[in-house]
């Protein structure tokens, strides 16, 4: 019972921690210039990894219907309270290679930071000192579906974002055909996630790459790269920038060819 207590209060003030981040006053409209040039009013938008459902938020001002992932009961209950729109469906699953279930690791502390990626959570906190607090103290049994079935169900996105702590990979092998643009997250200590993805994107088509360092709102870059370079980027170690979002366009996408 005292056990309970205590992982209540630090899931209390992980939580409020995050409502801190990414509601904090004046963000939304960061958010929605970095987005705008990806999303057009009737497009649909995917939100992986939605969390309290600030992207989700983004993309809803802009117009889009919404298809978010949420695995995390208590973090689903909150969006809902924060994001209560009719062209949002909110679905209570992770994405990952292929449907069926997984266990999801959760830090109750740092609920952000809950992950079905095993051997990353494991690794992590050793190549990245601001993992090395963090505890994954529960595991939950979620189902789990792919961004093809997302999109035989609810059509081609002109946006995917992914930001799943470790599984972005994962949840790209679940994608068969190559999509207008995305982001993954990146975290130091754990760069070969995010050549797994410039691989997979590779194979499916042609991509040109941008960054957005940590929580910022712009692009780091005012050329988008090719593979290469992006893979030589993240060979010599992103900057040695702590975290962030790898973008991929399409080779044909308007804001590439600006």
């Amino acid at each position: 019972m005292r056990r309970l207590y205590f992982q209540r209060l630090r899931s209390a003030g992980g939580l409020a921690r995050s409502l801190f981040i990414y509601w904090r006053p004046g963000r939304q409209r960061g958010l929605q210039r970095l987005y705008r040039p990806f999303i057009q009013p009737g497009a649909v938008a995917f939100d992986i990894g939605a969390h309290l459902g600030d992207r989700s938020a983004a993309f809803h001002a802009l117009g889009a219907k919404v298809v978010a992932l949420e695995p995390q009961p208590d973090l689903a209950k909150w969006f809902k309270r924060l994001v209560n729109q009719p062209t949002i469906t909110l679905l209570p699953l992770a994405a990952g290679p292929k449907a069926g279930f997984a266990e999801i690791a959760i830090s109750p502390g740092n609920p952000t930071l809950s992950t079905l990626a095993t051997e990353w959570r494991e690794q992590i906190g050793e190549r990245n000192a601001g993992f090395s607090q963090v505890r994954w103290e529960q595991l939950l049994k979620v189902p789990v579906t792919t961004l093809d079935a997302l999109i035989e169900e609810y059509g081609e996105p002109s946006f995917i974002k992914i930001d799943v702590e470790g599984f972005e990979a994962e949840v790209l092998a679940g994608l068969s055909s190559p999509v207008a643009a995305l982001s993954v997250e990146f975290v130091s200590g754990a760069l070969e996630v995010n050549q797994a993805c410039v691989n997979h994107l590779s194979r499916l088509g042609e991509y040109r790459y941008n960054v957005v360092a940590g929580e910022q709102r712009h692009f780091r870059w005012n050329e988008w790269q090719a593979p290469q370079a992006i893979t030589e980027w993240l060979t010599s170690g992103a900057d040695e920038l702590p975290s962030g979002d790898l973008y991929a366009c399409r080779a044909d996408h308007p804001l590439v060819q600006n």
